[in-house]
């Protein structure tokens, strides 16, 4: 039986996430210069051609000001440029550009090797059940 303190289920999540953050990150940062926070906003570009700030708000979850900052320094690093968006007067369209590109493909080895490790972790059928359990959580109503 685990100990007591296993069954502070926020707190071990919240040290779960912290811990798995900080890994990928210095890997991400190694293969392809970016953090996964920079990676998911690049995967969504590139997932949704025209997203919008906006959009890419709601895709990350994200408020527009947290949003703003990170399409910034997306934009200042060369991987990300912004145009008008074609009939929204004050809306902007997002586009990956080749840089971008190539941080993507760059950052994908390195999160498949991270993916396996995590796998490896908990089994194929920890995996399965942890990914279910997570997505649940994710989009659960609060």
């Amino acid at each position: 039986m685990p100990p007591e303190s296993d069954h502070r289920l926020f707190f071990l999540l919240q040290r779960a996430a912290h811990n798995l953050r900080l890994t990928a990150d210095r890997r991400c940062l190694a293969a392809a210069g970016v953090t996964t926070a920079q990676l998911g906003a690049l995967f969504a570009v590139q997932d949704q051609p025209g997203l919008t700030q906006q959009q890419l708000a709601r895709t990350l979850g994200l408020h527009q000001s947290a949003v703003t900052s990170l399409v910034g320094r997306l934009t200042a690093a060369g991987l990300l440029v912004r145009s008008a968006h074609p009939q929204q007067h004050r809306a902007v369209v997002l586009e990956l550009t080749d840089a971008g590109t190539a941080a993507l493909r760059s950052a994908g080895p390195e999160m498949d090797r991270f993916n396996t490790e995590v796998r490896d972790l908990l089994g194929d059928d920890g995996f399965a059940q942890a990914s279910a359990m997570l997505h649940k959580l994710a989009l659960w109503p609060s």
